[in-house]
């Protein structure tokens, strides 16, 4: 039973915005709702301790020493300085299982907590770092020749992957978020891998939140503004529809990052809202007409699946996770270029009848994403790999026994 695990979860992200702080956020809430002892090892800008029911989130102070990953995410170099601290509270709370979300400086960290202290590992797919760093390589390499670019570009995430695979072989259960990545990390390790998709919370974004009512038909964008996004598509997208001179549209766009300069110097009918939480950014979803997402190195694609929880069909690109939340045709479509997503945007304009439908449909095919339901999974795939751990702890003669599994695996 999934009371009888004890997961100490060592997300990337838990405040900021993104989402895997979002799925962080709604495991934590899964665990206190279902009085499931958990504990929370994250990093931020303060040490504090925070205790809601059976969820307890020990945040540890990141310092200056590092990079950034995003503008509220920083790497920090020196994060293993806590290692003490991290060990103890570990210790203190005896997981069954240690669950990272990713190669950051806090999963790093929680690899190694589980290792020393022989704790089954468990490590879910969040994002693309290798495709995040080909495209972020591009804006080094930007003056060379096309033919080197891509080169360059394409030897990045080849090295980048590599890295990030060996890291995830060191965990004994494995999680992604779409059947491409699932099959990916399985050839890579030679490890089954189960499905860790996402959920999203119905009851907020909802159609009901609707409260336009001008005659303008909106292009809608939510997410990061920064070049791993292909943000500047939008641009490409705006020039493509400018032919249609009765089309009455505009884009609205939601998030910030080092890209929306260049947006709001080049784009012509489009409107900047900045960062929205809450109410605010449910209001500003179900005010679109359709949802854009350009992104090709998404692993799942949150925003895309709140946009149709809130009633909005969805064009995708034809790569990363995004293409299995959409239903082609009926919940939104999958475009391979700006042509084409142009093209199913003036469909949409010129067919409000179709739109409609489209948007009763979207809405319907996301409230099938249920968190409870994916979090029970998890905690499932849990009790597989806490049985396999067991034998293989059983077998190293150098394993030392410490709390959790480990511990009662030596009885």
């Amino acid at each position: 039973m999934e009371q009888d695990i004890r997961v100490a979860f060592f997300p990337d992200a838990y405040d900021e915005i993104n989402g895997v702080a979002n799925t962080s956020r709604q495991f934590a809430a899964f665990a206190k709702k279902r009085g499931i002892p958990f504990l929370i090892i994250c990093g931020g800008t303060e040490g504090a301790t925070r205790k809601e029911g059976s969820v307890t989130r020990r945040i540890f102070r990141r310092g200056r020493i590092g990079f950034p990953l995003d503008k509220e995410h920083d790497f920090d170099l020196l994060f293993w300085r806590h290692y003490s601290d991290v060990e103890k509270e570990v210790l203190k709370f005896s997981p069954d299982v240690v669950h990272i979300t990713g190669p950051s400086d806090v999963g790093m960290l929680g690899a190694f907590v589980a290792h020393r202290m022989q704790i089954p590992l468990a490590a879910s797919w969040h994002t693309n770092l290798h495709e995040y760093a080909e495209r972020r390589a591009s804006t080094i390499f930007q003056h060379f020749s096309p033919e080197a670019k891509c080169w360059m570009g394409r030897t990045v995430r080849e090295i980048s992957l590599s890295a990030i695979m060996g890291f995830y072989k060191l965990a004994q259960t494995l999680f992604a978020p779409n059947p491409e990545l699932m099959d990916l990390l399985e050839r890579a390790t030679g490890k089954s891998v189960f499905p860790m998709f996402r959920g999203v919370d119905s009851t907020l974004f909802t159609p009901e939140m609707r409260d336009r009512t001008d005659g303008e038909f909106v292009v809608g964008y939510v997410g990061r503004l920064t070049v791993e996004k292909n943000i500047r598509f939008l641009r490409e997208l705006e020039a493509s529809l400018a032919s249609n001179v009765d089309l009455n549209m505009r884009f609205s766009i939601v998030g910030q990052g080092a890209e929306e300069p260049w947006l709001r110097a080049n784009m012509r009918k489009a409107t900047f809202a900045g960062v929205l939480k809450g109410a605010a950014l449910a209001r500003a979803y179900a005010n679109m007409d359709v949802f854009v997402f350009p992104s090709k190195t998404d692993a799942f694609g949150n925003v895309v699946l709140e946009a149709l929880c809130s009633g909005v069909p969805a064009i995708v690109t034809e790569s990363g996770g995004p293409q299995f939340l959409i239903r082609q045709g009926e919940t939104g479509f999958v475009a391979r270029s700006a042509s084409e997503f142009a093209g199913y945007i003036r469909h949409l304009s010129e067919n409000r009848d179709r739109l409609r439908v489209m948007r009763t449909a979207a809405r319907a095919h996301a409230l099938g994403a249920c968190w409870d339901r994916i979090f029970e999974g998890v905690y499932g795939n849990y009790q597989r790999g806490v049985r396999t751990s067991r034998i293989e702890f059983r077998r190293d003669p150098n394993a030392r026994p410490q709390p959790g599994i480990a511990a009662s695996s030596s009885n």
